[in-house]
Parts: structure tokens; C-alpha cells; sequence
């Protein structure tokens, strides 16, 4: 029960940034034919829904809402086999249930692939220095005993990469895949996903070394 209790808060979780990134840039794309003002307006609302979800979700399931968060922990021994299994089912889920749910409230088709290709080296690159940044501000909070700043320095990090970074910032293989089903300003074509995917895994990875870099002869906390 408490697997349960924790896979369907990562479904909620999931579900509900999705329907955020998906429905916020519909929305910005309705009100302005300015670039900058509809990534401005996505990246704002992001940041808001993101910044609420981790906080009220942290109790519950960890706020992982991100596949390759959810690995690392699982790697990291933080949590069995079964939660990990549990919890990744739930974000792609929860993600695809989200892009189907944003779709529907902007009189879209509730399944809807994306046309809009990402590809090349340079947005690949954009997805490592994200990913990497996530997974190293993650560690380093649980490093310094600062895990309860959370809310604000993840929601920052992605608010601030949606505009440093050339990708905008996926950084989350489950929201990347629920992108791909809204043909909307915020979508990614199926096919551009697998290369984004494995952009993210490898920025996880560099994320967690540099910051066992800094765990070393740290001082344990909490």
C-alpha cells in the first residue's frame, strides 16, 4: 500500500507539471505571436507548478517526477527495485495522461503527435548541462542537509535553463515522451525524443559525479 501511495503521488505529480508545460504553452501561443514572450509566459508557469508540486509532494513520494531522478536513487540504493519500477510507470503514465489532459482543455485532439523536430548536436548538449545541473543540485542539497530548499532551487534551475540553455530545458525523460503527443509549441516529434532521452541519462550521470566529487570528506548531515 504504501508502494502505491507513493508510485500514484509520482503520477499525480507527473501529470500535473505535464499539463503545465503543455497547457501554458498553448495558452502563450493563443495570447502572443512573440517567441520570447510565449517562452517567457511557459517557463514562468513552469516554474510556479513546479515549485508547488515538489513541496506538496515531497512527503509523499519524493518529488521525483523524473525518470532520471528516479534511477538515481535507485542506483544510490535510496529506494528498492519495486518503488523505482513503481515510480517510473507512474511518470510516464501520469506524463502521457497530462499531455492528453492539456490537449483537451485547448480543444485539441486528446492525442495529438507532435511535428515540431529537435535535433542536433548543440540541443543535445543543452539537455546534458540541464540534466547534469538537476541531478548536481539534488545531491548537493542532500549533501549540505539543504533538501528542504528544494521547491525553490529546482523550480529555479529549470526556470532559469528554459533561457540558458538552447533544448529549453526537457531535462526528464517522462515529460520529454508526454511532450511528444501534444502538437503544440511545447511539443517534440516522437522521433527527436530517443536522442533527447539519452542526452538526459548521460547529463544524470555527470550530474551525480561531480557531485560525489564534493561529497567526499563531507560531513554527514541530518
Amino acid at each position: 500500500m504504501m508502494v502505491r501511495r507513493k508510485a500514484f503521488g509520482e503520477f499525480l505529480g507527473t501529470g500535473l507539471l505535464v499539463v503545465t508545460v503543455i497547457g501554458s504553452g498553448k495558452m502563450a501561443t493563443n495570447i502572443s505571436n512573440d517567441v520570447g514572450v510565449q517562452l517567457a509566459i511557459n517557463a514562468v508557469a513552469t516554474v510556479l507548478s513546479l515549485s508547488i508540486l515538489i513541496f506538496i509532494f515531497a512527503g509523499i513520494s519524493g518529488s521525483h517526477f523524473n525518470p532520471v531522478v528516479t534511477l538515481s536513487e535507485f542506483l544510490r540504493h535510496k529506494i528498492s527495485m519495486t518503488t523505482a519500477g513503481a515510480y517510473l510507470l507512474a511518470q510516464f503514465l501520469g506524463g502521457f495522461l497530462g499531455a492528453v489532459l492539456a490537449n483537451l482543455m485547448f480543444a485539441l485532439p486528446a492525442i495529438s503527435p507532435s511535428h515540431h523536430i529537435r535535433s542536433g548536436g548543440h540541443l543535445w548538449l543543452g539537455e546534458v548541462v540541464a540534466t547534469a545541473g538537476l541531478l548536481f543540485l539534488l545531491m548537493v542539497m542532500e549533501i549540505e542537509g539543504k533538501v528542504s530548499a528544494a521547491p525553490l532551487v529546482i523550480s529555479g534551475w529549470i526556470g532559469a535553463a528554459y533561457f540558458f540553455t538552447s533544448s529549453t530545458s526537457f531535462a526528464n525523460p517522462a515529460v520529454t515522451f508526454a511532450r511528444s503527443w501534444s502538437d503544440s509549441f511545447s511539443g517534440i516529434a516522437l522521433r527527436s525524443v530517443p536522442a533527447f532521452v539519452l542526452a538526459q541519462l548521460m547529463g544524470g550521470c555527470i550530474g551525480v559525479a561531480l557531485a560525489s566529487l564534493l561529497k567526499k570528506g563531507a560531513q554527514p548531515h541530518g
